[in-house]
């Protein structure tokens, strides 16, 4: 049996994820609702794992989690997310995450990836990792920051040094690796995925 440290803003999300690990990992959760709740927790308790929310109060995108690694490098912690792609998850990791937890994971996939992550291993569905198609090439993602930036195709070739058809292009190419109906969609489908 290990302790469990749960932060997450949606109550109902939170309540679930802790009770099922309860019953069916015996484990002790202790449930906050933001990153506040996690720091007090983890200053006044010990713990073997810790589950983060990656969009929460005081989260700030990334920075909640490269804290709480750096402040307790020997507890793993690993980003849970309802929304995040294959690239945060990738920089999850590159900051020190043991693992990452879709929230689409199903009962038995989330006993096993804590088993896993409270053995001192890691744990990424292949699924998240597989996210090929979102891998913007390092131009696309200085065009795609350039639209969420609210500049014209114009104003982002000229600060590239490049051609206003070039970055046609490129929004063509990420418009359809993000999925994205039009420039809009795309600046907020990688304001999603972490990319922006």
């Amino acid at each position: 049996m290990g302790k469990i440290l749960l932060a997450d803003d949606h109550g109902l999300v939170r309540e679930t994820i802790a009770a099922y690990l309860m019953q069916n990992g015996l484990h002790e959760v202790t449930a906050v609702g933001d990153m506040t709740g996690a720091e007090a927790a983890l200053d006044t308790s010990s713990y073997d794992l810790i589950l983060l929310d990656y969009r929460m109060p005081g989260m700030e995108s990334l920075d909640g989690l490269r804290k709480l690694a750096e402040r307790f490098p020997d507890v793993p912690v690993a980003l849970i997310s309802g929304a995040a792609g294959g690239e945060v998850a990738r920089q999850a990791i590159d900051l020190g995450a043991a693992g990452f937890l879709p929230k689409t994971l199903g009962p038995d996939d989330l006993i096993q990836a804590v088993s896993t992550l409270m053995a001192g291993g890691a744990y990424i569905p292949d699924d998240a990792l597989a996210d090929a198609s979102h891998r913007l090439t390092p131009r696309e993602v200085e065009v795609v920051r350039g639209i969420a930036g609210g500049k014209s195709n114009k104003e982002i070739a000229r600060d590239l040094g490049v051609q206003e058809v070039t970055i046609k292009l490129h929004v063509k190419t990420l418009s359809r690796k993000l999925e994205a109906r039009n420039r809009t969609h795309a600046a907020m489908r990688a304001r999603d995925l972490g990319l922006v």
